[in-house]
């Protein structure tokens, strides 16, 4: 993997593929349950973003306070950054009303699109793991535990004070950047879901603001520990991530049933989603699995295709 500040000879083209990879992401952030840090993984840049984001420390603070703004920008890959988030940012916004409209009228095929494509990346983001020690494999049924029980979760009731919206926006942003936690699910959890994509839809920039606010401080402190674990504990931070993605399909899997909950205090009842299994044989089930091996396929295509240009 390139280090930060290093390799900025990338290629136009490169660099328009780096902005693909990166709606891709931004497509998978908005959907609550899929990951866009899955989706780096899955595309080969998930280290490398990671790294680039910490190379944005003090000492690049204190050249830029020095005036010295070549110099710091030659530390980071900001080209890298700029293509990426770019197609993130661009997906968020172009993708929200769309992505809504087919979990509200077809959860069913994009459900088992995403299945497809988590389920497959298990395999493949596995195989980075260099050696599988004991401790390792705990580690990676310690984080399928964790996301099973954390998917599970029924969302709260939260205030939409800025001091929450901040909070929730460095919150989410951390779930965002691991495979297998969903940044969009951290927000349903923490109430602020729905709010922040009704923002989003209309444009509401101070909403906006304080949650991208709490991202960007979340981001830069999250990086850091993670670029720390993944210098020193590779394998085992990895096999955490597999077992994070293996545990989210819970939420991912396509077929599911409403349930009234009553509220706590008996203020009201609201539904929650209980998965079941598939109902009798017809096309749209066929669609279902068809698109899921879709998902599957693409996954271990780009995995092959990835192994392919590096041998």
């Amino acid at each position: 993997m390139e280090q930060p500040g290093k390799g900025n000879s990338r290629s136009l083209t490169d660099y328009l593929v780096l902005t693909l990879k990166g709606i891709c992401m931004g497509a998978s952030d908005v959907i609550p349950g899929v990951s866009g840090g899955t989706m780096a993984f899955i595309l080969g840049i998930y280290e490398e973003l990671i790294f680039s984001i910490k190379s944005f420390d003090s000492r690049f603070i204190l050249l830029l306070l020095r005036g010295h703004f070549r110099e710091a920008m030659e530390r980071v890959k900001w080209r890298f950054l700029v293509a990426v988030v770019s197609g993130i940012g661009l997906a968020i916004v172009s993708l929200a009303r769309i992505l809504a409209w087919l979990l509200q009228n077809e959860p069913l095929l994009i459900w088992s699109f995403f299945f497809g494509l988590i389920s497959a990346s298990v395999i493949t983001v596995s195989r980075r793991v260099n050696r599988w020690s004991p401790m390792v494999i705990i580690a990676g049924v310690l984080g399928a535990a964790v996301a099973f029980w954390l998917v599970g979760l029924i969302p709260a009731k939260t205030p939409n004070a800025p001091w929450y919206l901040f909070l929730s926006g460095a919150v989410a942003i951390c779930a965002m950047i691991l495979p297998g936690i969903s940044g969009a699910f951290i927000l349903v959890l923490l109430g602020k879901y729905q709010y922040v994509l009704q923002a989003l839809n209309n444009r509401d920039l101070f909403v906006l603001a304080t949650v991208a606010g709490g991202a960007c401080v979340g981001i830069v402190l999250f990086s850091r520990l993670l670029g720390w674990l993944f210098a020193r504990h590779h394998d085992l931070i990895v096999s955490i991530l597999t077992g994070f993605m293996l545990g989210s399909l819970r939420k991912i899997w396509p077929w599911k049933k409403a349930v009234h909950v009553i509220a706590a205090g008996g203020t009201g009842t609201f539904e929650i989603y209980q998965n079941i299994l598939p109902g009798p044989i017809d096309m749209r089930t066929i669609w279902a699995f068809a698109l899921m091996g879709l998902g599957c396929a693409m996954v271990l295509a780009l995995d092959f295709l990835a192994h392919h240009k590096t041998s």
